[in-house]
């Protein structure tokens, strides 16, 4: 008959061709043990910056001792001020940034993705992301555009998880744990009131 469509296919005929991928499941309780050993140098751009600006602020130190009681030193002192600053600053954003990588760093090595970081090797790139995630922190626009991308490739958003085919498994003791605390819980109320 017109209209209708075409006639079912025959039973034996009709196989499932997309199959699913299983999904990985991760322990909910996360990885176990420390983290592993920074791997990365200390910041390049800070440390050399720091270097420079130390430097800049030994040499103009040299000059203002030689120009000492003349015209020349009073501008001297104000450059030598400036230099001090950004010095400080320097020195200052980098301590920060060492803080805040080894503070991150421990955290995410306590999720239950790193049980696949470690397990596919990936601590390069975990420390890659904690590097850009800092820098971000810190106020930089490009690093945390590379931050969102590495933490996209980590698995650190359900969507990028669902991507990676990663669950987190129920933690079934956890859960039989607090119901019977709630359980105790109720039992207490019940017998006070």
């Amino acid at each position: 008959m017109a209209g209708m469509g075409p006639p079912p296919k025959d039973p034996t005929a009709r196989v499932r061709r997309n199959a699913t991928v299983s999904m990985t499941a991760l322990p909910a309780e996360g990885r176990k043990g420390p983290p592993p050993k920074w791997p990365l140098t200390p910041d390049v751009v800070l440390t050399t910056r720091k270097k420079l600006a130390a430097a800049k602020v030994a040499g103009l130190e040299a000059d203002l001792a030689d120009a000492e009681g003349t015209a020349k030193a009073s501008g001297l002192e104000r450059k030598l001020d400036a230099a001090r600053e950004r010095l400080a600053i320097l020195d200052a954003q980098l301590r920060q940034q060492r803080k805040l990588e080894t503070s991150l760093w421990a955290e995410l090595w306590a999720l239950p993705q790193a049980v696949e970081w470690e397990r596919q090797r990936w601590t390069r790139d975990v420390a890659q992301y904690v590097r850009h995630k800092v820098l971000a922190e810190l106020g930089d626009l490009d690093a945390a555009r590379e931050a969102r991308q590495w933490s996209d490739r980590l698995g650190l958003s359900p969507m990028a998880m669902l991507r990676l085919r990663w669950r987190v498994a129920a933690d079934e003791v956890a859960e039989k744990r607090q119901e019977r605390a709630a359980g105790s819980a109720r039992g207490r109320i019940k017998a006070v009131g």
